[in-house]
Order: C-alpha cells, then sequence, then structure tokens
C-alpha cells in the first residue's frame, strides 16, 4: 500500500512538473517572440530593461529549469535532483514573498517613483515631436493612449489587487506541496537505498 502511495506521488509530480515545464517554456517563447515583434519599448527610462518581454522571458527560463529538475528527479529519484529542486522551490518562494512584501512596504514610494518616471518619459518623446523627428518612444506613447493611461493602469491594478494576493498565495501553496513532495521521495529513495538511481 505505502509503496502504490509513494509510485502516485512520483508520477503526480513527474506529471505536474511536465505541465510546469510546458507553461514555462511557452513563456519563454511568448517572451522571445515580443522582443522580436513587439512595437511597445520599456516606457519606464530608469528601468528600461524591465519591460513584459523581459520578464516573460527571464521567468519562462526559470520556471522551465526548476520544473525540469523536479520531473527528472521525481521520475529517475535521484537524491541530487530532488534537492536541488527542494533548494531552488524554497529559494523562489522566499524571493516572491519578500518582493510582494516590499511591494506593499513602498507602494506609495513605487507609486511616486513611476509616475514621476512615466511623466519624464513621455516629456522627453514630445520633444523631438516639436521639431517634426518622430521617434519610437512617441509611437510608443501613442499605442499606450489608446489603450488608457497612469491612472487607468493603476485602477486596473487597485480593482485587482485582491486577485493578485490570491494567485500569490496559491503559488507558494504550489511551491510548498512540491517541496513537500520532494522531501517524502527523498526520505523514500534514501530508506530504499536507491540513491544517485540513473
Amino acid at each position: 500500500m505505502a509503496q502504490n502511495c509513494l509510485k502516485c506521488l512520483k508520477y503526480t509530480m513527474c506529471v505536474v512538473n511536465f505541465l510546469c515545464f510546458i507553461c514555462g517554456t511557452a513563456g519563454f517563447g511568448f517572451g522571445v517572440f515580443m522582443m522580436m515583434n513587439s512595437k511597445v519599448s520599456s516606457l519606464i527610462p530608469s528601468l528600461s530593461s524591465l519591460n513584459i518581454a523581459n520578464m516573460l522571458f527571464i521567468t519562462g527560463i526559470i520556471m522551465t529549469c526548476v520544473s525540469f529538475l523536479g520531473f527528472l528527479g521525481a521520475l529517475k529519484e535521484n537524491h541530487c535532483l530532488l534537492v536541488t529542486f527542494f533548494i531552488l522551490l524554497f529559494i523562489l518562494m522566499l524571493v516572491e514573498l519578500t518582493a510582494a512584501f516590499l511591494l506593499l512596504l513602498y507602494e506609495s514610494k513605487i507609486d511616486s517613483f513611476l509616475q514621476r518616471d512615466l511623466t519624464d518619459s513621455l516629456e522627453k518623446s514630445r520633444e523631438p515631436a516639436k521639431a517634426g523627428n518622430l521617434t519610437m518612444s512617441t509611437g510608443d506613447w501613442d499605442i499606450i493612449q489608446t489603450t488608457g493611461c497612469y491612472n487607468k493602469l493603476k485602477a486596473w491594478f487597485e480593482e485587482n489587487f485582491l486577485a493578485t494576493g490570491a494567485a500569490v498565495i496559491v503559488l507558494c501553496i504550489i511551491e510548498v506541496l512540491g517541496m513537500c513532495f520532494s522531501v517524502t521521495l527523498f526520505c523514500h529513495i534514501s530508506q530504499s537505498g536507491l540513491s544517485y538511481k540513473l
């Protein structure tokens, strides 16, 4: 009975990590696609490399690597891979919780920083337009202004604050479950002497 439960745990971990791997690959691919084809560059000069395409690219790579370690560690019942998977999940969870805490703590400062930076960016994009030279930044601002401006974006985030918080909590629960599964499988491998199986 215990053996069947552990097999079920092993294959559940494999399936979940495989699905996460597919999602990570899709995010990575979509990030690359947006880098190549998106006409909207980052409009925040201070954080020019922090745009949606780059964030999708980085998140996709991290998700793909971590889920691959979890999948292979569970499938091969490998000590080293399971421990690495556990440590990476733990670090990711700490980073996510720290980021969420800092965003809540410094919400007003971040808000004023973004508003000031966006205003500066808009002013800089108007300067070449006065001289008759339209830059890429002006085109970016034209696209942004047809989907709303800062106030609408801020209102959208405030309306979806609860959903975002719930998503972070669900993500943390999934990560904790992944860590529990990897520890349980690790303990089973240690007891049965199957460590470093290839």
